[in-house]
């Protein structure tokens, strides 16, 4: 057998503690440029990047709340939540876990490291404790930058949510921060994830990429017309399902299943890393990993969690299928335009009425009536109907729909002009963006909760 460095007992010592090991690899992690240059841009680059779109009249619209950043602060935290969890939190997941362990491979320190600590163990739990704290303070960097970039750009205004509610201030605020705090379980999963490759490759590159690979995967799968059970038992899910934050009962089903299947993700990728790491010969001063090990211990397992995650998910949901039937979509069109045609009304001072007044309905079909009424497409057709007081004859309007595999969907209004056919009403205050003319929804994927 080959003795390790924790074989081997060292007379009148004793391992230094845990905290003093974890400020030690702290400095070490904030001691890389790169790291740095992560910490510097997430406190910086998203107040400026939030500031710059709310002055512009030209917005993002195809991304969650991009419609709304010129009317309210709180909506460019949202946005750039959205691009965080699709682009930026993976990239940081790798560069900060992925390669914690690595490096010392590549720098040949692991002997003076454990010479000085004297336990693998503790070793282990420092490192990983340290990479936690630098994703702790990337991620506020960027919903506080954001947030802040917002407000003083444009001020602490309602948002409207995702079914066409308004959300005071003070609410828009409290779901915007509980939707950051919401991701930061898939991060820790992705960063546990980038742990497990760390180790498994040693001073190979492809721990570094391991979290990226992955995140890559996952949001490949999301965008797939897959079941919904199996869309639920990826971590990557979670950064998609703060969106049910923001309608009228709150979406909370998904979340909370995102969230617990983040957890299990994070709970297992560390326990194999450590596993790995604890009977790692450190002896070995060419260690470049085992592809065998990296696969039997760290890839196959993570498949089978994936695969009891599913099977777990889909009698304890009682989701079936995409998840979209025709039922919600008409549901979620009609609740987000009876909002909406409020605010217009607020807007042309016309005389107010309730969603209880209007009675707005919905009948939609997809494919002009050819295709079965469920799934992703932006084949859906949908006729909007609403009663005003005092008036007999029936309201309609036409939207077209784009329906995402994740339950986002796109409704663009197609008349009459009057209503939605327009990007602008005339107001007594000058012209001003129809709020009718295309709005964001989402269709809960899971029975109603």
């Amino acid at each position: 057998m080959i003795a390790t460095f924790a074989d081997v007992p060292v007379a009148g010592t004793r391992p230094v503690p845990v905290v003093r090991c974890c400020r030690f690899e702290l400095v070490k992690l904030l001691s890389q440029w790169r790291v740095r240059l992560l910490v510097l841009a997430s406190w910086v680059a998203p107040a400026l990047f939030v500031a710059g779109v709310g002055q512009q009249s030209s917005l993002p619209v195809d991304t969650l709340f991009g419609r709304w950043m010129n009317a309210t602060g709180w909506a460019g935290p949202l946005v750039v939540l959205g691009f965080a969890g699709t682009y930026a939190l993976p990239l940081v997941t790798s560069l900060v876990a992925g390669d914690v362990f690595a490096s010392e491979d590549r720098l040949g320190t692991w002997r003076h490291l454990l010479v000085a600590v004297r336990s693998p163990r503790r070793i282990f739990v420092a490192k990983v404790l340290a990479s936690l704290v630098v994703l702790l303070v990337i991620v506020a960097g960027l919903a506080v930058s954001s947030a802040v970039g917002g407000l003083v750009a444009v001020g602490d205004r309602e948002l409207v949510g995702l079914d066409g509610h308004l959300l005071a201030p003070t609410d828009a605020a409290g779901n915007v921060l509980l939707a950051w705090m919401c991701v930061l379980a898939p991060t820790f999963a992705l960063a546990s994830i980038g742990l497990l490759g760390s180790v498994a490759w040693g001073r190979s590159p492809m721990g570094l990429l391991l979290p990226i690979v992955v995140a890559l995967v996952m949001q490949l799968v999301q965008l797939l017309p897959v079941p919904v059970a199996v869309r639920l038992a990826l971590p990557s899910y979670a950064f998609i399902a703060w969106n049910g934050l923001f309608t009228i009962p709150a979406q909370l089903g998904p979340l909370l299943v995102g969230i617990a299947v983040s957890l299990m993700w994070t709970v297992v990728a560390t326990a194999l890393a450590y596993l790995l790491f604890v009977r790692r010969d450190f002896t070995n001063h060419a260690h470049d990993g085992s592809g065998r090990r990296a696969i039997t211990v760290g890839l196959l397992p993570l498949v089978g969690l994936f695969a009891v995650t599913t099977a777990v998910v889909t009698p304890a949901t009682g989701a079936t299928g995409s998840g979209i039937e025709q039922d919600e979509v008409q549901s979620s069109v009609a609740t987000a335009f009876a909002h909406l045609y409020r605010l217009q009304t607020h807007q042309l001072h016309r005389p107010d009425v309730t969603e209880a007044q209007l009675r707005a309905t919905a009948a939609c079909n997809k494919g002009g009536g050819q295709a079965a009424p469920r799934g992703a497409g932006d084949d859906w057709r949908c006729v909007v109907s609403w009663h005003l007081p005092d008036v007999e004859a029936v309201g309609t309007a036409i939207y077209q729909l784009d329906v995402t595999a994740d339950g986002r969907f796109v409704a663009d209004g197609d008349g009459p002009k009057e209503v939605n056919g327009y990007f602008q009403v005339r107001t007594p205050a000058g012209d001003a963006p129809n709020p009718l003319w295309q709005f964001d929804g989402n269709v809960e994927l899971l029975p109603a909760s």
